[in-house]
């Protein structure tokens, strides 16, 4: 089994998912009392929180590689970053390691081209939904048409995750918000939903969508557990 390097606290809530979906999918799939091999860095979230904000992303790519480098330099044999929004920086993360970097819009877009749609809505942070580096690659990759919520609805969607989400507070109200904002994605013709932020899934499931939902942390959790006993 491989050693995973988990790059996470950001924020610490859906961190824990990671950590109970690898787990439990290692066990799952070696019987036993078997559990995956895993290190984790985490770090301040409120100090990349503050860098998102400032758009100081050179900074937050220094913190971040850093943190990847002291992962492998431990042991780490392939690098998950636990979030969807610090993906931004991926590429400038993975060149400044050696061992793989397993991609969450990888292990996304490879799930809905299984399930053969061609149009999709994508909720997440401001950055992730307004932002080239997500989209594009799900485009470009996979060949998927990407919908986004209208730029008021994206304000709300994005308050949600770091006022509540990211804080433990799960809000009635908020799942309603994102069960319109997703009716509203499928009525412009999405035939399945990116949940782009790994909090929320924490709020919303398949329950809340007449399409099929794709949950990036699991998914992502999925790849990693690939990996890890390939």
């Amino acid at each position: 089994m491989k050693l995973l390097g988990l790059l996470g606290g950001m924020s610490w809530e859906s961190t824990q998912t990671y950590y109970q979906l690898l787990n439990r999918g290692v066990a799952e799939r070696l019987g036993g009392l078997h559990s995956a091999r895993c290190l984790l860095y985490s770090v301040d979230f409120a100090e990349i929180e503050a860098l998102q904000s400032q758009g100081a992303w050179q900074q937050a790519t220094i913190l971040l590689a850093e943190a990847a480098i002291a992962l492998e330099t431990a042991g780490a044999e392939g690098l998950v970053i636990c979030t969807n929004t610090m993906h931004k920086l991926a590429d400038a993360i993975a060149c400044r390691i050696t061992i793989p970097l397993l991609h969450i819009v990888d292990a996304t877009g490879q799930a809905i081209r299984e399930r053969q749609l061609q149009t999709v809505g994508l909720l997440g942070t401001r950055f992730t939904m307004q932002e080239a580096f997500y989209r594009q690659r799900l485009e470009e990759g996979y060949h998927l048409q990407v919908l986004t919520p209208p730029a008021a609805e994206q304000i709300e969607v994005d308050r949600i995750i770091y006022d509540e989400l990211c804080r433990g507070r799960i809000r009635e109200n908020s799942r309603r918000i994102y069960r319109q904002t997703i009716t509203a994605l499928v009525e412009q013709g999405a035939q399945g939903i990116i949940l782009g932020c790994t909090e929320i899934g924490l709020l919303v499931s398949t329950q809340d969508s007449p399409v099929p939902v794709f949950d990036t942390t699991a998914l992502h959790a999925t790849m990693a557990i690939d990996f890890s006993l390939s």
